[in-house]
């Protein structure tokens, strides 16, 4: 599961990780692995991950900025951050589900 988000310490993105990390027993049963998406850079990653105990990746979408986000659609050019977007990708790489939310 692909999960772009616009930063790591926002309030609401900090929960949302904090609650993959929660529910990660549920993810296992499916075979699955969260990856959370945004354009922090790696150490920004690494404190926030410590800070929230997430123990499942992050990438960073650094640079070129947000060239991940845009190939998903999931960028958003005015603020330059991710827009809120989840991807459930099978183990070939096909997208069999999505949901993005444009801000605003």
């Amino acid at each position: 599961m692909l999960a772009f988000y616009p930063a790591d310490w926002s309030p609401v993105c900090g929960d949302q990780m904090a609650l993959y990390q929660a529910v990660l027993p549920e993810f296992a049963r499916y075979n699955a692995i969260p990856v959370g998406i945004s354009v922090d850079g790696v150490w920004c990653h690494r404190a926030f991950a410590e800070n929230r105990a997430i123990r499942f990746p992050l990438l960073s979408d650094f640079h070129p900025k947000g060239d991940v986000a845009r190939r998903y659609g999931a960028y958003f050019d005015d603020d330059g951050v991710a827009e809120r977007a989840l991807y459930v990708v099978d183990p070939d790489g096909v997208v069999f589900w999505s949901d993005l939310r444009r801000a605003g």
